[in-house]
C-alpha cells in the first residue's frame, strides 16, 4: 500500500499506474517489486478447567445445581446489529447456558 507525497491519500492501482483520486498524483508501477507477507496466526483453546480461571465470575444461581457462582463470556452469536450473547458457566457442576438479552 503505498500514499500520495502531496497529500497522503492511498493510491489506487489502474492500468498498472497508481493513481491518487484527490491531486491526481501519478506513480508508474513498473519497478515495484510485491512480496507476500508470511502471516502466522496462533490460537488457544481453552479447556473447561483453564476458563475457572482466566474467566471473570459472577454471582448467579445455577438452574441446575443451584450453586451461586459461575464464569461468564460474551459472543456475537447474531448479526452485528443485534447484542452480543452473554454465556454463564457454573463452577461447580460445569452447566452452561446464555442470555440474550
Amino acid at each position: 500500500m503505498k500514499f500520495c507525497p502531496g497529500c497522503n491519500t492511498r493510491l489506487r492501482k489502474i492500468d498498472g499506474v497508481l493513481v491518487c483520486s484527490k491531486c491526481d498524483y501519478k506513480e508508474d508501477t513498473s519497478g515495484i517489486m510485491y512480496k507476500d507477507a508470511d502471516v502466522t496466526i496462533e490460537l488457544d483453546v481453552l479447556s473447561e478447567e483453564d476458563g475457572k480461571d482466566i474467566l471473570p465470575t459472577i454471582t448467579i444461581d445455577c438452574d441446575k445445581c443451584g450453586h451461586n457462582e459461575a464464569v461468564w463470556w460474551m459472543l456475537q452469536t447474531r448479526s452485528a446489529d443485534e447484542p452480543t450473547t452473554q454465556f454463564y458457566r457454573c463452577v461447580k457442576c460445569s452447566h452452561t447456558w446464555r442470555d440474550y438479552s
